[in-house]
């Protein structure tokens, strides 16, 4: 399509991955690096801000393993990009991997690219679309 920018889906993901090793190493500074401090999260337990993002990890990491699979961006203004995704991951002691799919919604602020929103949803057990 003409004039709409091209982005690499990959430079996003790794993006990403930043916040999703914080969680594995229990690491709250890296994890507050990645968010801007205007962050939201939207999660079945409701909303959270960086702040609260990162106190999930007062007890150490909340997440042992993970994996990003069928990635897509889509640029949503100059200098926002959405990424959206579905993670596979496995909490630490849990015998099994959870999913869900993800929306992260990443901004160029003052030369670095910080997620400013993400939404979590639980993999349902249909296919049906709403």
């Amino acid at each position: 399509m003409t004039g709409v920018p091209v982005v690499d889906t990959g430079f996003f993901v790794d993006l990403e991955s930043g916040v999703w090793q914080a969680l594995v190493g229990g690491d709250a500074v890296a994890d507050a690096a990645h968010l801007s401090a205007d962050f939201v999260g939207v999660y079945p337990s409701g909303f959270a801000g960086r702040d609260e993002h990162g106190a999930q990890l007062s007890n150490g990491p909340t997440v042992a393993e993970y994996e990003i699979a069928r990635a897509r961006t889509l640029v949503v203004a100059p200098g926002h990009v959405m990424l959206m995704y579905l993670a596979r991951y496995r909490r630490p002691g849990a015998p099994s991997f959870e999913e869900m799919y993800v929306s992260s919604l990443w901004s160029l602020r003052d030369g670095r690219w910080l997620n400013v929103f993400s939404q979590d949803t639980p993999v349902g057990d249909d296919d049906s679309v709403v």
